[in-house]
């Protein structure tokens, strides 16, 4: 259960968020991703409240805006989450294409209203070029989506798996690919709940160092991790918690170099990473 977490981020920064587990580490990510409903408290984006639970309780949000929340915040959990009948590309595109899929259809409802403003002759060979067009529209965004998708998974380093299933990869490839899949649909903040936790020791470094190579200034990342040299090198902030509460939030050099906390100093004593141990 989280306890009045409250937190601010600035574009492009990382914040790595550390702690026992059970602390509400991964609970955090499913609120920010709208997989589970606070109670209380607001989450706004870029000057624009996505929730505010005091307005759920008088009005509930809708189904469409609540998918159109979510395309705000990108996953990537675990166990990887992969469909196992898709191949790679399948995977990477899946989401993308039924996005696609949507927007033909409401292509075709602009398309429809225009026609049906028209009459007679006008308003015949409209309809005959509306099957016309709305197959070039389709063509165009499955050409837009595989163009993408295909950069993506090259810059995973999986461009020569592009056909292989889940099952054919090893635990660091089909974790590349769930980043990529994330990837697919641009969201403005990229989470990771603990991206390694699953990996041989091995396949780890793999793994970090495409999550390393993702950071920008123009992508938010939040990531749940255990990997705490790698939260130090890679992040703008860094958040512990526990027991649902922000112990500590800071720079990774007043975290894991200063901390005040004593469930903080605790906790990084016995992971090996406080400077005074």
């Amino acid at each position: 259960m989280l306890k009045g977490i409250s937190f601010g981020l600035e574009k492009g920064e990382v914040l790595a968020v550390i702690g026992a587990s059970g602390g509400g580490k991964t609970t955090l990510l499913r609120c920010l991703n709208f997989l589970e409903t606070p109670d209380d408290g607001r989450l706004e984006l870029g000057g624009e409240v996505l929730f505010d639970a005091a307005a759920e309780r008088v009005r509930r949000t809708d189904d469409a805006t609540l998918r159109k929340n979510r395309l705000h915040f990108g996953l990537v959990f675990q166990q990887f989450n992969l469909f196992p009948q898709y191949s790679v590309l399948g995977n990477v595109t899946l989401a993308r294409r039924m996005l696609d899929k949507q927007a033909v259809k409401e292509e075709k409802k602009r398309l429809l209203s225009e026609m049906n403003k028209l009459s007679g002759d006008a308003r015949r060979a409209a309809k005959a070029d509306l099957k016309r067009a709305l197959a070039a529209y389709a063509a165009e965004a499955e050409k837009r989506t595989n163009e993408e998708a295909l950069a993506l998974i090259e810059r995973v380093g999986l461009s020569d798996k592009l056909n292989a299933y889940p099952c054919e990869l090893s635990g660091g490839q089909c974790q590349r690919v769930a980043i990529a899949r994330a990837l697919a649909l641009t969201p403005d903040v990229l989470c990771f709940d603990e991206p390694t936790s699953a990996l041989d020791p091995e396949l780890t470094g793999e793994v970090l160092r495409v999550i390393k190579g993702l950071k920008s200034g123009d992508r938010t990342m939040i990531i749940v991790t255990h990997e705490m040299d790698f939260a130090r090198r890679v992040a703008d902030k860094v958040m512990f918690i526990a027991d649902g509460m922000v112990e500590e939030f800071g720079t990774p050099d007043e975290v894991f170099g200063t901390p005040s906390g004593e469930k903080t100093i605790a906790f990084l004593s016995a992971h090996g990473d406080a400077e005074n141990e």
